[in-house]
């Protein structure tokens, strides 16, 4: 049976020499930041370019209440518009635009169904299609985001349109005529940029524009690399204690082996805590990392790092056989994986075969959702798949650790 007493003194134990080692602390929480800060400082070098987002509109109808939304929408010269405003274009072949999207041309757009009109005029739902490609994570986003707005400011303006439709289908109009009537209204919906508007967008720019902050990239990806590290290493003092027969002591003196196991993984999850606090403070505090619009996934997200991290450990230590061995594995899988799941570069800017790779990894998986999170706005439920496979990877290794745990009676 676990003994919660022995865990625990054995979790804080393993803490307090990871807190008084001087060369560990500096390693996997320090040094870490003098990369960020490089970073940033070859960032802010660089000339920033305002890069405007195009947003793609395609309907399947020929006329009706999607054409006169996308006409009412759609800009003309990019260039006369307000700095940071999006450059919305409609692609009048709805069919060439799923082409195109195949073939890369563009990387995704938002489209109406060809009963859109029907629908809105009869109070029903209308479901909109947001096609995109699968390596375009921002556009996703972006289109979502898009129409998300449109839903909602619409459903708020859907009573007057339907109540002037009303009025002119008992006066005996035509369908066309109904249109018509409706199309000014429309327009000065979406002239509206307060919350009336049926798509709207409000623009305020403060000062100049701002540089991309490199740190919401760079805190999370060392971030997941230097926990992982730190956790890796950590399976060198296991093995050290086994072959001090420090670990067989403590089984002679009634602590049982799941107690054991149970406190190392403990303080692994103690040690990454601490790391965790530190870089999300420093983040926050000096570096100016912008958490999104959902900080618990943020920090959810962080915590199943750390988890799968302290038991990788476990695992790691029934592996190696020695410390020269163990130390060759915890740097090799550590380099390996930080470049191949994204710790270096952003996923979002590598070859769609690197970002396959890259799932493989649980690195991967960590900051593909730390990038939607703090880089795309998405909310805690876009990232739940992210932090499913984290925990299916903790599963794994903390299974494999527990079936091969020995001490060094055993091993030999």
């Amino acid at each position: 049976m676990m003994n919660f007493k022995h865990v625990w003194y054995i979790a804080i134990k393993n803490l307090r020499i990871f807190l008084t080692d001087r060369i560990a602390v500096i390693m996997f929480i320090l040094f870490p930041f003098f990369f960020i800060t490089m970073l940033n400082l070859i960032g802010n070098t660089s000339n920033v370019q305002d890069e405007r987002l195009t947003l793609y509109l395609a309907t399947q109808e020929s006329e009706g209440l999607s054409v006169q939304i996308i006409q009412a929408l759609e800009t003309g010269d990019p260039t006369a518009l307000p700095p940071g405003s999006p450059v919305i274009t409609w692609l009048k072949d709805y069919g060439q635009a799923k082409t195109d999207v195949e073939a890369g041309k563009i990387r995704g757009f938002l489209g109406f169904p060809s009963d859109f009109t029907q629908r809105i005029e009869s109070a029903e739902t209308a479901v909109l299609e947001i096609a995109a490609r699968s390596d375009s994570t921002g556009m996703q986003m972006a289109l979502k985001s898009l129409a998300e707005n449109l839903t909602a400011n619409f459903n708020t303006n859907r009573a007057e349109l339907l109540t002037v439709a009303g009025i002119l289908s008992q006066q005996g109009r035509s369908t066309q005529e109904i249109q018509q009537a409706l199309k000014p209204i429309i327009e000065r919906q979406s002239a509206n940029s307060g919350s009336q508007a049926i798509i709207g967008y409000q623009v305020q720019r403060v000062g100049d524009i701002q540089p991309f902050n490199i740190s919401s990239f760079a805190v999370p990806g060392y971030l997941v690399m230097f926990v992982f590290f730190a956790g890796a290493i950590a399976s060198i003092e296991i093995i050290q204690e086994r072959r001090n027969h420090t670990l067989e002591r403590l089984l002679a003196s009634t602590v049982s082996k799941k107690s054991i196991l149970g406190g190392i993984y403990l303080g692994g999850l103690l040690r990454g805590l601490v790391q965790i606090v530190v870089f999300w403070t420093v983040g926050i505090l000096i570096f100016r990392v912008d958490l999104g619009i959902a900080p618990w996934a943020v920090f959810l997200l962080s915590l199943l790092m750390v988890m799968m991290s302290a038991a990788f450990s476990l695992m790691l230590a029934t592996i190696a056989r020695t410390e020269r061995s163990a130390s060759a594995l915890a740097v090799l899988c550590s380099l390996l994986l930080a470049p191949l799941g994204g710790c270096w570069w952003p996923l979002f800017t590598v070859p769609a075969w690197m970002q396959f790779l890259a799932k493989i990894t649980p690195h991967g998986w960590a900051n593909e959702g730390f990038n939607n999170l703090m880089i795309f706005g998405a909310r805690g439920g876009d990232v739940v798949w992210s932090m499913v496979v984290l925990a299916g990877f903790t599963v794994v290794f903390a299974l494999v650790a527990l079936t091969r745990f020995q001490t060094e009676a055993e091993v030999s």
